[in-house]
């Protein structure tokens, strides 16, 4: 019986190793082909996360998405941890943040380490000139997405184009327009509840014809 238990076991830890191991893997790989910020990210975690690997829907993609936007900290790694928290509680986290923050890091100890031996290269600037405009696609292609996904309409179009327009005329802080969209999320949520137990209360309770 004793055995059996210790070779249950072995094979639930041999799991979680490999599970570990792929997080680490497959978030490597993101973050070392990743440009232009955490949100140049999206598309490649989307591609790897919810169509390759599966491992979750394009729904729970969407509110992780919210959620590590309006968590403090930097957005890929916020994202990354709550994908890893999902999978395997705080290993997978774990995993899934060393994944993504070493290639910046072994990258960027490169970049500093001989900085100034390439900086004034020509050939260098040319790649980074072409590089800057892929990485403006990397982050529209994930934003119109994440507008069919929201299943925007012509009556709520105009939110994202007024929250848009507030951070990059007015200059409002993103953290404002959160808690101003949270709040109203909250008040049509409850509107709308108040609004459905109206209406089954009527039903339940109909009004008797006159004879």
């Amino acid at each position: 019986m004793h055995n059996e238990e210790c070779i249950i076991n072995c094979a639930i830890y041999y799991e979680l190793c490999i599970m570990n191991y792929e997080l680490i893997k497959t978030f490597f790989k993101i973050g070392i082909f990743t440009l232009g910020g955490g949100y140049a990210m999206i598309p490649l975690i989307e591609e790897e996360v919810v169509n390759k690997k599966q491992w979750v829907s394009k729904d729970e993609m969407l509110d992780l998405i919210a959620i590590a936007q309006s968590c403090p900290g930097v957005f890929a790694i916020n994202i990354a941890t709550f994908i890893g928290y999902k999978l395997n509680k705080v290993r997978g986290a774990i995993a899934t943040t060393i994944g993504t923050a070493l290639p910046s890091f072994l990258i960027i100890l490169a970049i500093a380490i001989f900085f100034s031996q390439f900086k004034d290269n020509p050939y260098v600037a040319a790649i980074f000139r072409g590089i800057r405009p892929a990485v403006v696609a990397l982050i529209a292609v994930p934003t119109f997405r994440l507008g069919q996904r929201a299943k925007l309409n012509r009556y709520t179009i105009w939110i994202p184009i007024v929250c848009a327009l507030a951070i990059w005329a007015l200059g409002v802080s993103p953290i404002y327009i959160i808690i101003i969209a949270a709040l109203a999320g909250y008040l049509y949520g409850q509107y709308q509840h108040r609004t459905k137990t109206d209406s089954h209360g009527l039903n339940k309770f109909p009004h008797k014809k006159s004879e």
